[in-house]
């Protein structure tokens, strides 16, 4: 785990650099069932609405959320683009989300991500994901992005969107 990542708490991503290969670990609990987590990450209407810090506007560019297809959007802030996001998805099932990752300023970083989703009970899901990149140099580059912000902020924004029932 970084120095700087956060405790756990039921608000708060657990963000964890692996020690044995250059992966980034995030794990953090939603009031929602596996399939309403699911949803979450594979409707691109629901997507844009919580992906991305608190400051930041997604707008899809393409959405394919199915097993060999791909995706892609863009964050803005005052109406200007300030980063744009694509990659494929290689396994999309009930119960693992695997996809590529790349953002677009640094196309030669692709992150394989693997979510997962465990259901803890009385409507309760732990979200895993794993995040394994190039190298330890370019994990570091990850963790040292603000990542930290956008995950959490976007997992406020998810649990307020599950509150009103739109998960």
């Amino acid at each position: 785990m970084t120095d700087s990542a956060p405790r756990h708490t039921d608000t708060t991503a657990r963000i964890e650099a692996d020690p044995d290969v250059p992966a980034i670990r995030i794990t953090r609990d939603f009031t929602a069932t596996p399939a309403q987590l699911h949803r979450a990450h594979t409707d691109p209407e629901l997507y844009a609405q919580w992906c991305g810090p608190h400051d930041v506007t997604t707008t899809i560019g393409h959405w394919d959320a199915r097993t060999g297809g791909s995706w892609s959007f863009s964050n803005q802030r005052d109406g200007e683009e300030i980063a744009s996001f694509h990659g494929s998805f290689h396994d999309v099932t009930p119960e693992r989300i695997v996809q590529t990752f790349t953002y677009d300023g640094w196309p030669e970083s692709v992150s394989l991500e693997t979510m997962t989703f465990e259901d803890l009970g009385d409507g309760r899901t732990r979200l895993h994901t794993v995040s394994l990149v190039g190298s330890f140099e370019e994990r570091a580059e990850w963790l040292d992005s603000g990542m930290e912000t956008g995950v959490n902020d976007g997992y406020e924004k998810l649990d307020g969107l599950l509150a009103k029932g739109e998960g």
